[in-house]
């Protein structure tokens, strides 16, 4: 999936594309470093680093080309994907843009046969609930590591 002419549930005038050289990587590491509540802060060398080594998804007006939408994959494309960095430009919010952008995702994914997608948010279960997604059955089977002294939160 490069660019898609039609995503089931994507408002009308919106576009995906995993191409990674349409992501605006100056307004995602804006809305990632001053308004996503997992990543404030974030330097922007760590931003591209990450996104380096991910998989990106962005959701584009079609007339203009502006970015409204982020979201991005770490995986091995085999047995497991977290899912991360999910964000949706406050001006377009409400119109479903986030749910059809983690359906897409997840379409994306499914041929790669992963055992799971895995995800961590405080906020937004509704939003993923919708696609299938659910509290992990055995939590205390997961554990973490943390690396950062402030790396308790998810992202």
């Amino acid at each position: 999936m490069t660019d898609t002419p039609r995503t089931p549930g994507l408002a009308d005038g919106y576009e995906i594309s995993t191409d990674p050289g349409r992501i605006d990587v100056d307004r995602v590491h804006r809305w990632l470093s001053t308004d996503a509540y997992w990543a404030l802060g974030r330097s922007r060398e760590k931003h591209e680093r990450a996104a380096a080594g991910s998989l990106e998804f962005g959701v584009f007006d079609s007339l203009s080309g502006d970015q409204a939408a982020y979201a991005r994959v770490v995986t091995d494309r085999a047995t497991f994907a977290w899912l991360c960095d999910v964000y949706v430009d406050p001006a377009v919010r409400g119109k479903g843009i986030g749910t059809a952008l983690v359906a897409a995702v997840c379409a994306h994914l499914r041929p790669c046969g992963l055992r799971r997608i895995l995800l961590a948010t405080h906020d937004a279960h509704g939003v993923y609930e919708k696609l299938g997604f659910r509290a992990l059955e055995r939590p205390g089977q997961w554990m973490a590591l943390a690396l950062e002294q402030d790396s308790v939160q998810p992202g």
